[in-house]
């Protein structure tokens, strides 16, 4: 019999809470399922009518978790006001509006894919504001990740694409690509992070999404293109995208950047893909064709070879 009690099972359990690796692979597990998410709610709520629920939703919740720790870092949440509204406003509200607004026009699993241009322009952002430096095999690697998004894109045909882009490109696309920009380039503003803790930290940020997140369905609303949420399956996207996504995939991902930086953490956003394609066919029933495969094939060996160190 298996109880917590057992200091054996108590040790195993916080080493891996504190493996780097597992957290960023469960992080992408549930940023998967997020792109599954959007694709459900599809017809039963607005793209902003469910950025505003989500983290309303999830504000609630880390308000009544981090009440004491938000007492103790008021000042320090005070003198960096501007950095957690930005955070906030451009790495969860805008990157999620773009992400529900891209599965209207393409399929989960391109959205997926799509994502995997975030870690080039982490790169970019770094070695630009940070000094960071790019290793030849991290150019090599993620060269071949671009090539897997073109295909993706292109829907098999980059060569056409290249040659005739308004042929393979559609809104999604562009939705999918500018939120790649704005979580980039919040995964790199990570590294001045306040020195405060990650429940005050996180329900900083999750002010700042819902207060953007307010002022987007207002603007929604005044277009008459909200959908409010009135189904169950509504209900249960809400629920999933504001205590998943919004909490605890943050608060992992927060912790995996601490531990590994953001070179490292947003290589793992790659595995999004991966199991955006897997959730996508099991729950969507959309269908794997094959330019996703060698997409996925270029994007996983783009992946191994930028984390490869030379000899």
């Amino acid at each position: 019999m298996i109880s917590l009690e057992d200091n054996r099972y108590r040790d195993i359990i916080l080493t891996l809470l504190r493996n780097p690796f597992l957290l960023l692979t469960i992080t992408t597990l549930i940023w998967g399922g997020n792109a599954v998410a959007g694709k459900f709610a599809v017809g039963h709520i607005s793209p902003m009518m469910l950025t505003a629920c989500r983290w309303t939703l999830a504000l609630t919740v880390i308000g009544l978790i981090a009440q004491d720790k938000i007492r103790q870092d008021w000042a320090t949440i005070r003198e960096n006001w501007l950095y957690l509204l930005l955070m906030g406003g451009f790495g969860f509200t805008a990157f999620n509006f773009c992400l529900y607004s891209a599965v209207h026009y393409i399929s989960a699993i391109n959205v997926a894919l799509e994502q995997s241009a975030l870690p080039l322009v982490i790169f970019i952002l770094n070695l630009v504001f940070y000094k960071i430096g790019i290793r030849w095999l991290q150019v090599v690697g993620f060269s071949i990740t671009l090539i897997g998004v073109l295909v993706t894109i292109s829907l098999g045909d980059p060569i056409g694409f290249i040659m005739a882009p308004g042929d393979g490109i559609n809104r999604g696309d562009l939705f999918m690509l500018l939120g790649a920009l704005f979580y980039g380039g919040y995964t790199v503003a990570l590294r001045s992070k306040p020195d405060m803790h990650w429940q005050s930290f996180l329900a900083g940020l999750s002010i700042a999404a819902l207060l953007f997140a307010l002022i987007g369905a207002a603007f929604e609303i005044s277009q008459g293109n909200t959908i409010y949420p009135t189904t169950s399956q509504a209900y249960f996207v809400i629920l999933y995208t504001g205590l998943f996504p919004s909490l605890l995939a943050q608060a992992l991902f927060i912790k995996g950047n601490e531990f590994l930086g953001a070179n490292i953490a947003g290589l793992f956003i790659n595995l999004v893909p991966v199991f955006a394609a897997l959730l996508a066919v099991l729950l969507l029933g959309e269908q794997l064709h094959w330019y996703h495969a060698i997409a996925f094939i270029l994007v996983m060996s783009g992946i191994m070879l930028a984390q490869r160190k030379p000899a």
